[in-house]
C-alpha cells in the first residue's frame, strides 16, 4: 500500500509540474508577442515549510524550470526562497505554496 501512495503522491507532483509548466510557456509566449501585456515583475519572498535539502532543491529547481520565474536565492536557515517572477500578482506566493511545495511535502514524507 505504501508503495502505490508513494507512486501516486510522486504521479502527482509530475502532473502539477507539467500543468505549472504548460501555463507558464503559455504566458510567456503571450508576453513575447504582446510586450505591453507584461504588468509588473518582481522578486517575491517564499517562506518554506519544507525543510530538508532535497526538497528544498527540488522545489527550486522546480521554480527556475517554469518559463517566467527563476530562484535566486534560499536564505542561510533555509527558511525562505527568493524568487524572480516575470508576471507578478498577489497570488503568486500561494501559488507555489498550495502547488509544488505542498506536493514534495506528500513526497517526501
Amino acid at each position: 500500500m505504501r508503495a502505490i501512495s508513494w507512486l501516486f503522491n510522486w504521479t502527482v507532483l509530475i502532473l502539477t509540474f507539467g500543468r505549472e509548466l504548460a501555463k507558464s510557456v503559455h504566458d510567456v509566449v503571450l508576453n513575447v508577442l504582446h510586450p505591453k501585456r507584461v504588468s509588473q515583475s518582481a522578486i517575491v519572498e517564499v517562506p518554506l515549510d519544507v525543510k530538508s535539502d532535497l526538497g528544498i532543491a527540488l522545489l527550486a529547481n522546480m521554480v527556475t524550470l517554469t518559463p517566467g520565474t527563476t530562484t535566486l536565492y534560499i536564505s542561510e536557515d533555509k527558511s525562505r526562497l527568493y524568487a524572480h517572477v516575470m508576471n507578478y500578482s498577489d497570488s503568486v506566493i500561494q501559488d507555489i505554496k498550495q502547488g509544488f511545495e505542498r506536493q514534495i511535502l506528500k513526497v517526501l514524507r
